[in-house]
């Protein structure tokens, strides 16, 4: 057994022995995992192994799609394994127009991507499945390049390619302690001896959890049991000449597919079951746990109705194992957080389905410093310390029995909340409004008028929100509104060197002076932007950055990571310490300066300038800043002083007519003023040249990470551009992730959008394709199956002078 090695896998299921193959891909050789039972223990060797391209996330069908490529020749031509790929296609049915809607969103994805979906009405899926019965079905989707493969073949098979390009595996070894030494290095203590590496990665799937703890974790993970059954020959089956596809009832909860003369049928029950949600037993391996058919009989029986053959096949065998569910249902795939050179491969539900291509995205983001694909969606440092045990086993309960759920846009899922309120949540409350979470928050996403319920009605047309916000966006733009911004990332940076670590941070040069305001980026090492920071100098030695709240682990990864070459400097997160509102309008002006003891005035305290300031007599940190395009400030004070702050500013506002706005108001605002979002427009993917941001990229004076790379950029015609669409027609209004076309061409993807109730635009962002468009064919933009005309604007439509943002 090796005692060094540049990286060590411990987990020898799909995901694991797939990391451990792809990086003997890319050349590192020098690899080795470690399992404590055989390859497969746990969930792979008794998965169904269902292969699909459907997903409602770029990043997530991209990983399945290199799965189906990977099992279903690459990986038995370059190993000479069996795999046992089925490319039998796959279906899913429905009743719901809702859902229908759903099936177009994705089918669009795919036009994009290069995925294929085909919409089929109910005589198409006749054709395609014979043994259907249509009774109340209005449609389906039919995914033709899907498939399933066998789990156990398919890992071996990898495990043979890894160990043909240099990687060891050892089976039986156990896992007994793991720690970082002083100079970054791991070192992993097994019962067969000790290795020491560079990169330790958590593949553990079943044990995920258990060997978190061991790197000082907590991870957000918890084990649901899973059944499905496997049937007897079926003569109705056995007569067919064609092996049928996989097909879902996702209003019944249920998957079929056929396995030789017979079928295995898998249910999800409403109200999952965890098990071991705090360890798991220790000679747990590939065993499994006893039937529990009396759970899932009212799914079987509707999955019968649906199928009447599967009535006629006798239970050949029940399979119930444990599979594992994150709050959202993604897998974890990324840095630990906190931790240097670690990292998660863990967490999926699909991890047959998604293992082959999520081995291949982080070995690509070990190997080449940066994720291959914008990694929000697995990114693990997408849960914070608000993920504790009651959440996580209350979200993967919600997640197991939501498994088929219509993705909605603006959905928000109730369970394990509340986690982190701010001061003013009662008062919000109490004023209508409707809450969204993020990274453990709860804001207010728009506010009830007086009189009916803050309750969202989900769709994929327009919500029952539109006029509600439409009355917010008004009460921003004609009179004084104010927000809760109170989830926004806040970090300190103090001590020698922080005004060459902010000026080193990203791709814009630090403030100049103190009380100046920039807005910086910071970068990949291929130019794509990995963060966006509002950067505040309160003095030389002294920042303070604000950034995305569903960024704050991510980001505060990044701050650290940074600031390893400034000994003495010290990042703290003051996220929770501090709250924010945002006070904005043509009257902002007006009501703060009746409270605040200081000059406010346009000339005295201009645009893009920090003042501390006392406001109501509270100390209270104004930034004169704006994200929705009308002149005001963000108010940042101690959490315990917010309430009274904003007691305060609500009563000299009584007569000017404040109002508030949530998060919904605050993305049309944005949008009219063609302002990009983190996480939406913004990724690793795209540099601030091509998203646009030219105006924050100084390339002399100062380096930066990702510095490089731009300048190569800057010599070359950029790959995509990023416009402000404005889209015209009486479909739905854009939300995000549709297909642009130039004629009948694909010209690019809409990152968001949403209607400008200020302007009367249905407004979307979006990465086109320049040599696309340079034919000059009319554009439009496809949203849940219809073609809109569309525009691209070569201003913001709101303001574009800033004359009223900068006020004066």
């Amino acid at each position: 057994m090796k005692t060094h090695a540049r990286v060590v896998v411990v987990g020898g299921g799909a995901l694991g022995v797939s990391l451990l193959y792809h990086l003997t891909r890319l050349g590192w050789s020098d690899a080795v995992l470690v399992e404590k039972n055989e390859l497969t223990a746990g969930s792979t060797w008794h998965a169904a192994g269902l292969c699909t391209h459907f997903a409602h996330n770029l990043t997530i069908q991209a990983l399945r799609a290199h799965s189906v490529r990977l099992y279903s020749g690459e990986l038995e031509k370059e190993t000479g394994s069996p795999v046992g790929f089925h490319r039998c296609g796959a279906l899913r049915v429905t009743r719901s127009e809702d859902r229908m809607d759903e099936f177009r969103h994705v089918r669009g994805l795919g036009r994009y991507s290069g995925y294929r979906f085909d919409i089929l009405t109910p005589a198409e899926l006749k054709e395609i499945y014979p043994l259907v019965e249509l009774e109340g079905l209005i449609g389906a989707i039919h995914e033709p390049d899907d498939g399933f493969v066998d789990p156990s073949q398919a890992t071996q098979a990898m495990a043979q390619g890894a160990r043909n390009g240099g990687a060891e595996i050892y089976r039986h070894t156990r896992v007994t302690a793991i720690a970082q030494g002083p100079g970054g290095e791991w070192r992993v203590e097994t019962d067969k001896g000790a290795i020491t590496c560079e990169h330790l990665v958590n593949a553990a799937g079943t044990w995920g959890y258990e060997v978190g703890r061991m790197m000082g974790l907590e991870l957000p993970m918890v084990p649901m049991l899973h059944q499905y059954l496997v049937t007897d020959r079926i003569a109705a089956v056995a007569a067919l000449d064609r092996e049928l596809p996989i097909i879902r009832d996702p209003e019944e909860s249920w998957y079929l597919r056929q396995e030789r003369d017979g079928f295995i049928c898998g249910p999800y029950e409403r109200d999952g079951r965890p098990w071991s949600i705090d360890a798991v037993p220790p000679d747990f391996g590939m065993e499994l746990l006893p039937p529990d058919l009396d759970r899932v009989e009212p799914i079987l029986a509707a999955a019968m109705a649906r199928v009447p053959a599967l009535a006629e096949g006798g239970i050949k065998t029940v399979v119930n194992g444990p599979i594992t569910f994150t709050p959202d249902g993604n897998p974890l795939i990324g840095p630990a957080f906190g931790l240097g050179r670690a990292w998660l491969l863990t967490g999926s539900s699909m991890g047959v389905m998604e293992g082959g291509g999520a081995g291949d995205f982080l070995a690509r983001w070990i190997v080449e410093g940066a994720p291959p694909m914008d990694a929000l969606a697995v990114d693990p440092r997408r849960f914070g310390g608000y993920a504790d045990r009651d959440y996580r086993v209350a979200k993967a309960v919600e997640g197991f029995g939501k498994q088929f759920a219509i993705h909605y846009p603006y959905e928000e899922r109730e369970a394990g909340r509340p986690r982190y309120c701010s001061a003013l949540h009662d008062d919000m409350a109490a004023a209508g409004a409707c809450f969204g979470a993020v990274h453990g928050w709860e804001r207010p996403n728009w506010f009830a008028p007086a009189g009916t319920r803050p309750e969202a009605v989900l769709s994929f047309g327009r919500g029952n929100w539109f006029e509600a916000v439409g009355a917010e966006c008004a009460a921003a733009s004609e009179r004084v509104a104010l927000a809760d911004l109170s989830a926004f990332a806040k970090f300190e940076v103090s001590g020698p060197g922080a005004l060459d670590f902010v000026d080193t941070l990203g791709a814009n040069r630090a403030p100049g002076r103190d009380g100046r305001i920039v807005l910086t980026h910071a970068l990949t090492p291929r130019g794509g932007v990995a963060s966006e920071f509002t950067v505040t100098r309160l003095a030389a030695e002294r920042f303070y950055l604000t950034s995305a709240a569903a960024a704050r682990r991510h980001d505060h990864d990044l701050l650290r990571r940074h600031a390893r070459a400034f000994p003495g400097l010290a990042v703290a997160d003051r996220t929770q310490e501090l709250g924010v509102f945002g006070l904005m309008g043509p009257q902002a002006e007006a009501l703060l300066a009746g409270l605040a003891a200081a000059d406010v005035s346009a000339a005295a305290f201009p645009w893009l300038t920090a003042r501390e300031v006392e406001v109501a007599g509270l100390p209270v940190r104004a930034l004169r800043v704006s994200y929705i395009g009308e002149s005001g400030w963000e108010l940042h004070v101690a959490m315990e002083h917010l309430k009274a702050l904003h007691d305060a500013v609500v009563e000299a506002g009584r007569a000017l007519g404040i109002g508030r706005y949530g998060a919904f108001a605050m993305n049309a605002l944005r949008l009219e003023k063609g302002y990009r979002a983190w996480g939406a427009d913004l990724s690793t993917e795209r540099t601030p040249l091509e998203a646009g941001l030219a105006r924050f990229v100084r390339l002399d004076g100062h380096d930066f990470a990702g510095r490089a790379a731009l300048l190569r950029a800057g010599a070359e015609p950029p790959a995509f551009r990023m416009d402000l669409l404005e889209i015209a027609g009486d479909g739905p209004d854009p939300f995000g992730q549709h297909p642009v076309f130039a004629g009948e061409q694909v010209a690019g993807l809409s990152t968001s959008g949403a209607y400008g109730h200020r302007t009367a635009k249905k407004l979307a962002l979006a990465y086109l394709n320049p040599p696309v468009l340079s034919a000059g064919a009319p554009l439009s933009v496809e949203i849940c199956g219809q073609p809109q005309t569309a525009r691209i604007l070569d201003a913001a439509p709101y303001d574009p002078q800033n004359r009223r943002l900068i006020g004066g």
